[in-house]
């Protein structure tokens, strides 16, 4: 153990006797366990300087092996006591090399001297750290593990949720302690960076994308007034990436970020994770668990119970949070995870899968609610992705969300998936209004609930709401395309058609076949650009014309007088239509572009009879304003709960 000498020290509010073994703050012993004591004394002696992890191991358990996660635990536990908080820290982390006592240290033995603050070399050190790139070791480790056995992959979800929420916890009653000084205003953001997936097997990626998804959902759930988490879809753009920390914050508008990894050796797992600072790359903790695959059921309990002790902790007397019900079952939990990762693919094949797996993990667990939920949104997507009739989805969609609400009605994501499915399907916008918003009080770290809440209100032409939810879905997901376009999308059908296209053309600069920021043409349609606009129909034209191209071109053709070529594109699309599946829309729109109201009404009734989802955009869309005074147009608006 350290030299317990004779000699007092002062820093800040404390005072310290080393020989008596009490630490006080003003009168106020402070409790602290043996080991964390003798670190403190240890780092207090050696103020200033940097303490290795190796030499403070040897001092402080000089006669036994112990694991370095036992000194990450024992710095913890001391820093809690002495009630650090961001903006008062006493024991700085050195990336790769140990601890530092930073605070100013008096000694005021009858021998000693004022102490000094941190030498020259010492802050000179930190301020390097502070600008630089600190590479984690989640992020450059090279695999040695064997093969994963798959139950022992579905274990560690669970494992890695409780060192999330455990350090986290740790950091937010860092955060809410009135010693000494209290957090400036506002939300703290925090991204979960994918954890790197050390099997050595490419295959289990599925686990390693879900894996991140689960950490995300169950932080969004600890304090969401406090406490903003970035979604899946931004996080996952530095999957393998060595992007530097501080960029990371910049981009994704975060001031923490949680990496780590997962990996099995033998009977063994072990989960690392770090929570960091983005603007210096400060570790504000580190956590490392290493488990037995054995008995892993009664593990789960475990770990459930650690989490809900965290959270209670963490909030105090916030509002407590409902948690999600875990799967009962691991197959159930595995073939979730395979649904999710397809389901993030956005195409109509991946979407089958999504759904196949869904299912499996409903049959292997009935009252797995969230499996019920992703059913339910694989299937609302399916008819806007396949092209298929939308009534071929609506009931099943509907079984789906109304099951996983009778499972749990805490579940943000079920509430979303009935929202859209009564808008899209029902045209009840009271209904779903009621629903987003549920959602977004269940879970407002949830993007996709602002996003489609956000869709819903430019449908209803309330496009300040539009903008506000929009921007809140960004905050929580600035990555996302989809988010980025959609934007575009209200800003076009509030008319404002040069700040879409602006809007648009940033969301091709990173992806130029990005198909919702194509809707720039209809921006251009409305300026008179039609050069423009065909330019980018003929750029993105498929090897095999489909319907949409044909009805872009009569619409382009159409608003630009060239009335040969609108007729010739407009034939193409009724031949095509004649033998493969279209969504009556497209023509209506199309015969719309040529100025023809009489044969653009037949094909609205067409599409009101199939149910098609095209029918929401008819309040807002600027072609339909030659139609506003038509009492037909605004009989078919009735009819879909859109009229004024």
């Amino acid at each position: 153990m350290p030299s317990l000498t004779s000699n007092l020290y002062e820093f800040g509010e404390f005072r310290l006797d080393p020989q008596k073994r009490v630490l006080r703050r003003g009168e106020e012993p402070i409790a602290l366990t043996p080991k964390a004591f003798e670190v403190l004394v240890l780092l207090i002696q050696h103020s200033g300087e940097t303490v290795s992890k190796d030499e403070l191991m040897k001092v402080v358990w000089p006669d036994s092996f112990v694991e370095e996660s036992n000194l990450t635990q024992t710095v913890f536990m001391l820093r809690k006591a002495l009630g650090e908080t961001v903006d008062q820290r006493y024991i700085l982390t050195i990336q790769g090399r140990g601890y530092r006592f930073a605070a100013e240290v008096k000694d005021l033995s009858e021998n000693g001297h004022a102490g000094r603050p941190p030498s020259a070399s010492a802050r000179t050190d930190s301020s390097i750290n502070s600008g630089q790139t600190l590479v984690s070791p989640s992020r450059t480790e090279v695999s040695g593990a064997t093969q994963p056995v798959k139950k022992a992959w579905l274990l560690l979800g669970a494992v890695a949720l409780v060192v999330v929420a455990a350090g986290l916890a740790a950091y937010l009653r860092w955060s809410a302690s009135p010693r000494p000084s209290p957090q400036p205003p506002g939300r703290i953001m925090l991204a979960v960076l994918p954890f790197q997936n050390l099997t050595g097997d490419p295959t289990q990626d599925y686990f390693s994308d879900g894996l991140t998804e689960e950490m995300i959902a169950q932080l969004g759930n600890l304090d969401p007034q406090r406490l903003g988490v970035i979604a899946r879809t931004s996080v996952m753009h530095y999957k393998n990436s060595q992007t530097p920390l501080d960029e990371v914050g910049r981009q994704l508008g975060v001031q923490y970020v949680i990496e780590g990894s997962v990996r099995r050796d033998s009977n063994k797992l072990r989960v690392t994770a770090q929570l960091v600072q983005t603007k210096d790359q400060t570790h504000v903790w580190a956590r490392q668990y290493d488990r037995e695959l054995q008995g892993r059921l009664a593990l789960q309990g475990e770990i459930a119970q650690e989490i809900a002790d965290e959270i209670q902790l963490t909030l105090g007397e916030h509002k407590s949070v409902q948690p999600t019900l875990l799967p009962q079952n691991y197959d159930a939990y595995d073939r979730y995870l395979k649904g999710q990762y397809f389901f993030n693919k956005r195409t109509a094949a991946s979407l089958e899968e999504a759904i196949g797996y869904y299912q499996q993990a409903t049959i292997k667990d009935p009252r797995y609610a969230r499996a019920y939920a992703g059913l339910a949104d694989a299937y609302i997507l399916m008819g806007a992705y396949s092209g298929r009739p939308q009534t071929e989805f609506g009931s099943k969609a509907r079984a789906a969300a109304l099951r996983a609400l009778q499972i749990d009605d805490h579940l943000s994501e079920a509430h979303t998936a009935l929202a859209l499915i009564v808008q899209s399907y029902d045209w009840d916008w009271q209904t779903a209004e009621k629903e987003f918003r549920r959602a977004i009080e269940l879970n407002p770290n949830y993007a996709t609930a602002h996003h489609w809440y956000a869709e819903h209100l430019m449908w209803r032409g309330r496009f300040d709401e539009a903008l506000h939810e929009s921007e809140r879905a960004r905050q929580l997901d600035p990555l996302s395309l989809i988010i980025a376009a959609d934007s575009g999308a209200i800003l076009y059908f509030s008319r404002q058609y040069d700040r879409a296209i602006e809007k648009w053309r940033s969301v091709m600069e990173m992806d130029p076949h990005f198909s919702r920021a194509h809707l720039i043409r209809g921006a251009y349609v409305e300026k008179g650009m039609f050069a423009e606009a065909l330019a980018d129909t003929e750029r993105e034209r498929p090897m095999t014309p489909v319907p949409s191209y044909w009805s872009w071109l009569t619409i382009i053709y159409g608003r630009s007088g060239q009335s040969a070529q609108s007729r010739h594109a407009l034939q193409e699309l009724l031949q095509l239509s004649r033998s493969h599946p279209v969504d009556p829309m497209l023509v209506a729109w199309a015969y719309l572009g040529m100025g023809d109201k009489d044969h653009a009404f037949v094909w609205f009734e067409k599409a009101y009879a199939q149910h098609s989802n095209e029918l929401v955009s008819l309040r807002v869309s600027p072609a339909c304003d030659p139609l506003r005074s038509d009492p037909r147009f605004q009989d078919l608006l009735r009819r879909i709960g859109l009229a004024n």
